[in-house]
C-alpha cells in the first residue's frame, strides 16, 4: 500500500521519494537521449536498414513513445509505481544491452520495443510522483525543478554520445544507455517509495473511450496537428541533422554537441522570452513560434559550398602560427538550431493553455492527458519524410559509386526547404483556423443574444 505524502521525510520543502523520482529521471534521460541522438546513424550505418526504411522504424517508435503512455500510466496504476518503474527500467536496460550486442535488423526492431514499452511507463509515474509530492502552493517549483533535471540529463546523454561514437563505436552508445538505465533500475528497486495515489489514474477502458471523445473534436484536432508543424522541425534534430551532418562534413562531425544548442539557448533566453511574451495572447505567442519555425529551416539551408570553411590564425605564446577552422555547414546547423529554440521557447509554454480552451467546459483534465497527441503525429510525419528526403537529397554513401559521390550532396539542403514550407503552412493554417474558429463564436454569440 503506498505511503501517504505527509508520512515521508522532507528535504528542502520536499519528501524523499520526490528527489528520488527526480534522480531516476536524470538516468533515464541521460541514457535515452543518448541513444535517441544516434537512433538514425545506429540503425542505418551499423544494423543495415535503407534511409526510408530507417525513418519508418524511428517514427513508429519515437510516436509510440507519446502515445503508449496514456494506456502504460493505467496499468501503472493497477500494479504500483515501484513495481511498475523498476519492471520498466529491466526492460530498458535489456533493450538498450541487446541494441549494443546484437545490432542486427530483428534484434533492433526487439530493442526498440522494448524501450518503447519501459519508457512509456517511466514518463507518467515520475511526473505523477513529482505531482503528488508537492501541494498547490510548491507544484509550480516542483515541476521546473523536474524540468532542469530532464534537461542535465538530456544533455549529459548527447554531449557524452559523441566522444562515444568517435573512439568506441555507436554500439558503445548502446551499452552506456544501459548502464544508466541498470542504475535507475536500482534506485528504482531499492530507494524509490511509492507516494499516496488515491483519486488518480484511469482503466484502459476509460483511456481508450477518452482517446476516442478527444479525437471526435474538430477544434482540439485541429490545432493539435497545426502545432504538430513545429514540431516536425524541431524533431529534425534527432531525424535528419544526425545523418546531414555526418554526410555533408564528414564522419566526425558532432550533431550530438550540436544539438545541445537547443537546451542551452533556452536555458539562456528562456526568462527573457516569457517575460518579453507574456503580454501577448496564448495563441499570438503560438503564431509567432510557428513564423519562427520555418526560418530555422531556411537558415540551416544555407550552405551553398559543402566545403566551405571559416578559418581564424593566429600566433600563439610559443610564437607558432594557430589555426581554427570552423566548416559553414556547422555554423549555419547551430544557428538555425538556435532559432528553433526560440520559436520554442515562445510555443511551447503557451500551447497547452491555448489547446485547453478549445476542451468543452468541465472536460479540460481529459483534453489535457492526449495533448501529447501533437508530438505523437509530428514524430511519425518527421521521421517518415526526413528518411524520404535524405535518399532524395543527402543518400547513403555506401550506396554512391566513387563518380556519383562528386556531386551527390550538391542539393544537399533542398531537403530544408521542404520543412520550411511545412512550418509556413503551419502558421498560415493557424490564421486560417483563427479566422473559422471566430466566425463560429460569433455566430453563437448572435444566436445567445437573440
Amino acid at each position: 500500500m503506498a505511503e501517504p505524502a505527509t508520512q515521508h521525510t522532507k528535504w528542502f520543502g520536499y519528501p524523499v521519494p520526490f528527489w528520488t523520482a527526480n534522480a531516476i529521471e536524470m538516468f533515464e534521460r541521460c541514457a535515452f537521449y543518448g541513444m535517441y541522438i544516434v537512433i538514425t546513424l545506429y540503425l542505418t550505418d551499423r544494423v543495415g536498414f535503407t534511409d526510408v526504411q530507417t525513418g519508418w522504424i524511428a517514427g513508429i517508435f519515437a510516436s509510440l513513445l507519446y502515445l503508449a503512455p496514456t494506456f502504460s500510466g493505467a496499468l501503472a496504476d493497477k500494479m504500483g509505481f515501484r513495481a511498475a518503474l523498476t519492471m520498466a527500467f529491466g526492460l530498458l536496460t535489456v533493450g538498450y544491452g541487446l541494441m549494443g550486442a546484437m545490432p542486427t535488423k530483428a534484434i533492433a526492431i526487439v530493442s526498440l520495443a522494448l524501450i518503447m514499452v519501459g519508457g512509456s511507463f517511466v514518463k507518467p509515474i515520475i511526473s505523477g510522483t513529482v505531482a503528488k509530492s508537492s501541494d498547490d502552493a510548491g507544484r509550480a517549483r516542483a515541476f521546473a525543478i523536474f524540468y532542469v533535471v530532464v534537461n542535465i540529463g538530456g544533455f549529459v546523454g548527447k554531449t557524452i554520445a559523441y566522444p562515444l561514437r568517435i573512439n568506441l563505436g555507436v554500439e558503445y552508445i548502446c551499452y552506456y544507455s544501459a548502464a544508466m538505465a541498470l542504475i535507475a533500475m536500482i534506485l528504482a528497486g531499492l530507494v524509490y517509495r511509492d507516494i499516496d495515489k488515491e483519486g488518480t489514474g484511469k482503466t484502459l477502458a476509460e483511456a481508450g473511450r477518452g482517446l476516442l471523445k478527444v479525437l471526435s473534436n474538430f477544434r482540439f484536432m485541429a490545432i493539435i496537428v497545426i502545432v504538430a508543424g513545429f514540431w516536425i522541425i524541431q524533431a529534425q534534430l534527432y531525424s535528419s541533422i544526425p545523418k546531414y551532418t555526418t554526410r555533408i562534413i564528414s564522419p566526425d562531425a558532432a550533431p550530438e554537441w550540436m544539438a545541445n544548442v537547443n537546451p542551452g539557448t533556452i536555458v539562456l533566453f528562456q526568462l527573457l522570452i516569457t517575460s518579453l511574451s507574456k503580454k501577448l495572447r496564448a495563441v499570438t505567442s503560438i503564431g509567432v513560434g510557428l513564423f519562427i519555425i520555418p526560418w530555422a529551416a531556411v537558415v540551416i539551408a544555407l550552405h551553398p559550398d559543402a566545403s566551405l570553411a571559416w578559418t581564424w590564425e593566429w600566433v600563439g605564446r610559443d610564437g607558432e602560427l594557430k589555426t581554427f577552422a570552423l566548416h559553414h555547414a556547422t555554423v549555419v546547423m547551430c544557428l538555425g538550431i538556435m532559432v528553433i529554440a526560440f520559436g520554442e521557447m515562445f510555443l511551447s509554454p503557451r500551447f497547452l493553455e491555448y489547446a485547453s480552451k478549445q476542451a468543452p467546459p468541465g472536460e479540460v483534465g481529459l483534453y489535457m492527458g492526449y495533448s501529447h497527441l501533437t508530438t505523437f503525429i509530428a514524430k511519425i510525419f518527421a521521421f517518415v519524410l526526413s528518411g524520404y528526403l535524405l535518399n532524395a537529397f543527402c543518400p547513403d554513401p555506401k550506396t554512391l559509386t566513387a563518380e556519383e559521390m562528386v556531386t551527390a550532396y550538391d542539393h544537399a539542403h533542398y531537403l530544408w526547404y521542404v520543412f520550411a514550407g511545412i512550418g509556413m503552412l503551419g502558421f498560415l493554417a493557424l490564421i486560417v483556423f483563427r479566422l473559422i474558429t471566430g466566425y463560429l463564436d460569433r455566430g453563437k454569440e448572435a444566436e445567445g443574444g437573440a
